[in-house]
């Protein structure tokens, strides 16, 4: 029985030597029962490493030249020169990450393309008269109104037509002189001296300025001419069709060249005023096409243009106020309304540009993260322009054609700024510092 009992513990004593063995085989990469030779060879395929020099384990600004322990015992650890070649020669905070990391945390590119931005401004606006088409008539002397022929606010009227009749004493005395002078002229044509004649011309032709610059019609001295009946009220036309919007004046009334008579608008063609921020005022020029929706007029849009930037700001709202022409051949546009406007700015610039998402803004400094290969990005700080519409217009860093990361840039931009931390840290000394440092110690 004893027998039995030391033949099975030698067995198990070998089988367990064996697997010691073929465990530190696994570890060391190599087997025992690999013959000495073909060891090796093994060793003298892997091409010997170069050292640059030794780093603490515990504080790795600590260097040496040669082999040596820290204050703990521990020894330092080697720096091979193929372990650092490429981030020595890599810019700094070059990341790099495994392709499958990358998908993982979500990362995302485009393209930074040089393409047209332009920009669209949106703002509120408020329908106003076309100053250009509005008329205030003031009669052009002291006078009384005989009759009003329109006398309603809001009616339309056409260009000549009558809209009051006024009674003035020096109107009725400028006819008496017209009429004199063209009788004058009659008796004198066959007068034998030619100044005579000259002066009797002259006299009607003054005589008939009197009454145009009073604001006689043609018609009026025509018929003056023709009947040689002088009349007392004489009619005052309207000189342009619109929109009687004021009356100065009742019948009867006496009425001077300061009364207002009547306020007429013409709003075939009407202006829209709006607000413009400061920061949107570089994009805006006249011409720019604009459209407007109104609340009253749903379904509706209209178009028109950027006519007049006005030169100074509203120091309450700080926003500029610009001036939109529209046509309105239907009079759907009343002054007073509230329209909502949009521009399109005209200016557009031909520049490389990216998606916005794609910056990192830290402080005063904006970058990008642009992708050198699979896996390996390198931040570049780059210069702004404008933006738009979810688009960010670059003046320096970047060149069109390149791929550039849009999302997932934080993790990336964290990870950078460790990388270069660590890289400064982990620099070796100069050889001045190693002079200066040995000096210390001397």
């Amino acid at each position: 029985m004893n027998k039995k009992i030391l033949i099975v513990a030698a067995i198990m004593l070998a089988i367990g030597v064996i697997a010691g063995l073929w465990m530190a085989g696994q570890t060391s990469g190599e087997f025992p029962f690999i013959s000495g030779q073909d060891s090796q060879v093994k060793n003298a395929n892997q091409p010997e490493r170069t050292v640059l020099f030794y780093r603490s384990a515990m504080n790795p600004t600590v260097t040496s030249k040669v082999p040596a322990k820290d204050a703990m015992g521990m020894n330092y650890v080697p720096v091979y020169a193929d372990s650092d070649m490429d981030e020595n020669s890599a810019p700094a905070g070059q990341v790099k990450i495994d392709p499958v990391a990358v998908q993982n945390i979500g990362v995302r590119t485009a393209i930074a393309e040089e393409k047209t931005l332009s920009h669209i401004i949106r703002a509120m606006g408020r329908v106003d008269f076309d100053e250009e088409r509005m008329v205030r008539l003031h009669p052009r002397t002291e006078g009384w109104i005989q009759k009003l022929m329109v006398d309603k606010t809001g009616q339309r009227v056409k260009k000549g037509s009558d809209l009051l009749t006024i009674y003035s004493p020096q109107l009725v005395s400028s006819q008496q002189e017209y009429l004199l002078a063209l009788n004058n002229l009659r008796a004198l044509e066959e007068s034998p001296f030619v100044d005579i004649q000259q002066g009797a011309e002259n006299l009607v032709k003054s005589s008939r300025e009197r009454l145009e610059l009073l604001n006689v019609p043609e018609h009026h001295i025509r018929e003056l001419e023709k009947t040689q009946s002088i009349k007392e009220g004489l009619h005052i036309h309207t000189p342009a069709d619109g929109i009687v919007m004021k009356i100065g004046a009742r019948e009867g009334q006496f009425v001077t060249p300061a009364t207002e008579l009547y306020m007429i608008a013409d709003l075939s063609q009407v202006w829209v005023y709006a607000e413009i921020y400061e920061y949107e005022l570089s994009w805006v020029q006249i011409g720019d096409t604009a459209r407007i929706q109104l609340s009253g007029i749903p379904g509706r849009q209209f178009e028109g243009r950027l006519d007049y930037i006005y030169p100074y700001a509203e120091s309450k709202t700080r926003t500029i106020k610009a001036r939109l022409v529209f046509d309105n051949p239907e009079q759907l546009l009343k002054p007073g309304m509230f329209a909502e406007v949009t521009i399109y700015a005209g200016q557009k610039i031909e520049s490389v540009v990216i998606p916005d998402a794609a910056i990192v803004r830290s402080g005063t400094r904006a970058q990008v993260f642009v992708v050198r290969e699979a896996g390996k990005f390198e931040p570049r700080t780059v210069k702004l322009g404008i933006v738009s519409e979810g688009q960010v217009q670059v003046l320096e860093g970047l060149n069109a054609g390149e791929e550039i990361v849009t999302s997932a840039q934080f993790l990336i931009d964290s990870e950078s700024k460790l990388r270069e931390a660590t890289a400064k840290m982990l620099e070796p000394p100069k050889e001045d510092q190693i002079k200066s440092s040995g000096s210390k110690h001397d």
